[in-house]
């Protein structure tokens, strides 16, 4: 049986543990900014399922040492034994008669400690993004991607094998690319979205934004880019200049990037600022994260909006930024009201505070498949989910 070595992680972000009666340190990487474990052991191929998935329980850390796929097979195992426990089961499809906002934070709590345990399986990374475990794939260009040029002097590194997973399959998002239909014919039809952007996978509201009727010609803002696809179809769609935000360094690069690989560059300007650049626009559009709810990682920042921070200021600065005539499209999920976590009468308030006006409504109704699965968690809210597209314009005028 492993004994625990117990190790506090240093303010350099340092991962410690002991190995033939040897102290060892690398440098720990968290895209989520987890702390490094504090309690570390070796782990390899004569280990148990049933072993692991008890020490990670306990907050204990496997850091592996055996077959690469072997490591993915445990990590499999682990998550079947979290997914046939009671509380999982109770939590995954909360009673039919809990509140929606009771349901939807059960879910959030199950699958928070789903996480923790299964990030408790280390690999070791070297200094060259190699993994110096048998049978492990090169993950060098899935590494260079996500963390930049390789640092040799920096030494080896730590990392969880389920951020290691999620950083190779963006990886393959990046290269492959995502079909949007509404940004016309192939080649020049495709999104790459760059390691901890958000990926465009719901097309609803791609297409009302590209259905939806423009205002006078003028120059737009896309407020909060991401990958640029907002931006590009608006391109596509005949507007002749376009200023694209965000505050995210990653998402201005995969913005820049997609935009010069749809041949739309030159119509758009990508600015870092929080929300609005200067000046005033005919159109600004704006998708915020549509839950007003805390992140638990980075990428969860494109979900979750914490006290609708980015909702309400977009409303805020909305008319401030409209150019006479101009509209502002809010385009939002009515997800967070099934889940009793906002309210329609809420956001018409919001409006109406702000000095806006209701144009008209365009909705579309999900297509992604847990909005037909019975058995996907927080079904019944995802089977009335609606989302909408808002065009605002300036009360009174």
């Amino acid at each position: 049986m492993p004994t625990p070595i117990a190790s506090t992680p240093s303010a350099d972000n340092t991962i410690h543990w002991t190995e033939a009666d040897q102290p060892q340190s690398a440098h720990w990487r968290s895209e989520r900014g987890a702390p490094a474990p504090k309690r570390v052991v070796l782990a390899d191929d004569t280990m148990s399922a049933d072993t692991a998935y008890r020490l990670a329980c306990e907050g204990t850390a496997l850091l592996w040492r055996g077959d690469f796929h072997n490591a993915r097979q445990l990590l499999q195992a682990m998550a079947r034994r979290i997914d046939k426990t009671p509380a999982r089961k109770q939590r995954k499809a909360p009673k039919e008669a809990a509140a929606p906002a009771e349901a939807f934070h059960l879910y959030r709590q199950a699958q928070a400690q789903r996480a923790r345990v299964l990030n408790m399986l280390l690999l070791p990374v070297n200094a060259d993004y190699s993994i110096p475990l048998r049978r492990a794939p090169n993950v060098h260009a899935a590494c260079l991607a996500a963390w930049g040029p390789a640092d040799l002097a920096a030494g080896p590194s730590v990392i969880t094998l389920r951020e290691l997973q999620g950083l190779t399959s963006t990886h393959e998002w990046r290269r492959k690319g995502l079909e949007i239909a509404a940004l016309g014919e192939a080649p020049l039809n495709r999104i790459h979205p760059h390691y901890g952007v958000f990926s465009p996978v719901r097309g609803e509201y791609i297409d009302l934004v590209a259905k939806a009727p423009l205002p006078a010609p003028g120059i737009a803002f896309d407020i909060g880019t991401g990958t640029g696809v907002l931006a590009a179809v608006l391109v596509r769609r005949g507007v002749a200049q376009v200023v694209a935000t965000d505050t995210d360094p990653r998402a201005l690069a995969c913005a820049r990037d997609n935009l010069a690989l749809l041949g739309v560059a030159k119509q758009v300007q990508v600015v870092q600022t929080d929300l609005f650049p200067e000046g005033q626009a005919t159109l600004i559009v704006c998708n915020p994260p549509w839950l007003p709810a805390r992140p638990g990682s980075p990428i969860e920042h494109a979900v979750y909006d914490e006290d609708s921070r980015m909702l309400l200021g977009f409303l805020a600065g909305l008319k401030q930024h409209l150019a006479p005539g101009g509209e502002g499209w809010l385009v939002l999920s009515d997800f967070a009201e099934h889940l009793g976590l906002r309210t329609r009468a809420e956001l018409l308030a919001a409006f109406d505070t702000h000095g806006l006006k209701v144009v008209e409504r365009l909705d579309a109704k999900p297509a992604h498949p847990k909005a037909t699965d019975a058995t996907a968690a927080l079904h019944k809210a995802r089977a009335a989910e609606v989302t909408s597209l808002w065009r605002l314009a300036v009360a009174g005028i």
